[in-house]
C-alpha cells in the first residue's frame, strides 16, 4: 500500500491534466507524462451508471500507485447529485492530495465539502487537515462569489474556471481572442490573489489547434495564472516550455533574493540590485521565478 506524503498548499501547478477515473490503462502511468498535478475524474467523464465502479478504480489506484512527486486531485460529483459524499469517502480513504469542488457556486459549498472530508478523515485515521480543497467555478454566481469561496476554508489552495459550463452559462462560445472569458478569468484571478491562492484556466479541447493552444496559454501567463488544467499529455511540454522563465529573469531573482537576505541580516528593508531600487514587496515574485527555474532544471542553487 502506497502512503503518500503530506500535500503541500503552495507547490508548483503549471500543468493540471485531467483522466478519467474510471480507466485503470489510463491513470496506472499517468505520473509519467511529467504534469505537475493529475485531476482524476469522477464527475463528467464518468457515465451515471458507472459511478460506482469508478469509485473502486480510483481507491485502487490511489492505494497501489505510487505518483512519485505528482500531485493527485480528484473531482468529484456535484453537490446536487446524490454521489459526491461517498466520493469524498474514497477521495480520503485512498489518500488523494486534495479535492476539487465542481460547480462551486458559494462559500457554503465549500463549507459542506470541508464537513464532509473531516468526518472521513477522522473515519480513516487520516490526520484532519491533511485534504486540499480547491474549487471549479462554472457559472456566473460562481464567478461573482469568488472571493468568498476563495477565502471559505484554510484547505483551499485555489480556484479554477470551467469555460465549456460557464460558456453555456453566459450564451456564448469560445473566441480565439479570448474576449467570451476576459470578464470571468480577470475577476476570479483578483479574488485569488486577494485570498492568496492559486488560479487555474480551463481546458482548451481542440487538440488539433496548435496555434490556438498556445496563443491561450501565453495570454494566461500574461494574466497571471498559476497553471492550466489540460486534457491531453502533448499539452504539457508546451505550458512548461511556456510557463519557463527567461535566463535573464532567473539571474535577476537570484540577485534579488541574495541581496534582499543580506540586507535583511544588517537590517536594511531597501536595497538596490542591478542598479534598480528593490524592496521586500519584490521577493515572492523573485521566489516564485527561481521555484520555476528549478523545476524547469534551470537552476540549482540554495535560494528556494
Amino acid at each position: 500500500m502506497i502512503n503518500r506524503p503530506t500535500p503541500e498548499r503552495f507547490r508548483l501547478r503549471r500543468t493540471m491534466m485531467f483522466m478519467n477515473a474510471q480507466k485503470p490503462g489510463l491513470i496506472k502511468d499517468a505520473y509519467i507524462y511529467g504534469c505537475d498535478s493529475i485531476m482524476l475524474d469522477l464527475e463528467d467523464a464518468v457515465a451515471e451508471n458507472q459511478k460506482d465502479a469508478a469509485r473502486f478504480s480510483l481507491y485502487h489506484a490511489l492505494k497501489t500507485i505510487d505518483y512519485g512527486k505528482t500531485e493527485v486531485i480528484v473531482r468529484i460529483n456535484g453537490l446536487d447529485t446524490p454521489h459526491w459524499q461517498e466520493d469524498i469517502r474514497v477521495c480520503v480513504a485512498g489518500g488523494a492530495d486534495g479535492i476539487r469542488i465542481a460547480k462551486c457556486e458559494s462559500a457554503q459549498d465549500v463549507k459542506t465539502v470541508e464537513a464532509a472530508v473531516t468526518e472521513a478523515e477522522k473515519e480513516f485515521g487520516v490526520e484532519v487537515g491533511r485534504t486540499l480543497l480547491m474549487a471549479a467555478l462554472e457559472s456566473p454566481k460562481g464567478v461573482l462569489n469568488a472571493y468568498e469561496i476563495c477565502c471559505a476554508s484554510e484547505r483551499m489552495f485555489g480556484v479554477a474556471i470551467s469555460g465549456g459550463d460557464f460558456r453555456k452559462c453566459m450564451q456564448t462560445k469560445f473566441d480565439p481572442s479570448g474576449i467570451d472569458m476576459l470578464v470571468a478569468r480577470g475577476q476570479m484571478l483578483m479574488a485569488a490573489r486577494a485570498a492568496g491562492i492559486q488560479c487555474f484556466d480551463t481546458v482548451f479541447t481542440d487538440l488539433d489547434d496548435n496555434a490556438g493552444f498556445e496563443a491561450e496559454v501565453r495570454q494566461n501567463k500574461a494574466m497571471g495564472f498559476d497553471g492550466k488544467s489540460l486534457i491531453n499529455p502533448k499539452q504539457i511540454r508546451l505550458v512548461h516550455e511556456i510557463f519557463a522563465p527567461t535566463e535573464k529573469e532567473v539571474l535577476q531573482a537570484e540577485a534579488m533574493v541574495s541581496a534582499f537576505r543580506e540586507a535583511a541580516a544588517a537590517g536594511i528593508g531597501v536595497f538596490t540590485v542591478n542598479g534598480k531600487m528593490v524592496d521586500v514587496a519584490f521577493i515572492p515574485g523573485a521566489e516564485r521565478t527561481l521555484k520555476l527555474a528549478k523545476a524547469c532544471g534551470m537552476y540549482e542553487g540554495d535560494l528556494v
